[in-house]
């Protein structure tokens, strides 16, 4: 049974993220607030725990898995960007943009796209979200929580609950999240793509 944490949406009670990233610490998959929808997320070195995730979530190794981190000091660790990319990247985060960007060899090869060697990057500015990176100390493994054979992500916890609470270990209520989705803009060509119009507004990547 999944554990529930209701926390304030703006200044989160830190022993209750102190519980949740125990859980993740011990495996497993927890349902967390965005900027934009609900997502799963994984402690990103454990294996069984990112297999979980892609289980629950109904997708195989070719869908782009996040990386969430606070802030682009660990970007060098995980991503490949030139000079112009990294300014883009700074002015538009945190927020709720997706950056495909080149995988590094340090990224383990389950998390990088199988054809593509290219990972998803966000920096979310969610608070909740945030501080449980924080008290993890290290980047989450995340995917939007979108339903199997469904088109629209989940924003209400208390329904995530019901659906998920025998397939997740917790579920960190906040209040419900827009439903609309991140911007998701392509790094690797020759320019910069935007792939997908979500609640990120394209005006901060200056194009």
């Amino acid at each position: 049974m999944a554990q529930y944490f209701s926390v304030h949406p703006e200044n989160p009670q830190q022993r209750l993220l102190k519980q949740a990233v125990t859980l993740l610490n011990q495996g497993g998959v927890l349902a967390v607030p965005t900027d934009s929808s609900y997502a799963l997320v994984c402690h990103m070195d454990d294996k069984a725990a990112a297999d979980h995730l892609r289980k629950v979530r109904g997708v195989d190794d070719k869908h782009h898995l996040t990386i969430l981190c606070r802030d682009l000091s660990e970007l060098a660790n995980y991503a490949k960007v030139d000079n112009a990319q990294f300014r883009m990247l700074k002015q538009a985060t945190p927020g709720a943009f997706t950056f495909i960007l080149e995988a590094t060899k340090e990224v383990p090869r389950r998390m990088s796209h199988p054809q593509r060697k290219t990972i998803g990057l966000r920096v979310p500015e969610n608070a909740v979200l945030q501080e449980l990176l924080a008290l993890h100390g290290a980047p989450l493994l995340a995917t939007t929580l979108i339903p199997p054979d469904e088109t629209d992500p989940l924003n209400d916890p208390e329904e995530i609950r019901d659906r998920y609470e025998k397939l997740i270990a917790g579920v960190i209520d906040a209040g419900a999240c827009n439903r609309e989705p991140t911007t998701v803009v392509d790094c690797t060509g020759d320019g910069i793509e935007v792939v997908r119009q979500g609640l990120g507004d394209i005006a901060l990547l200056g194009l």
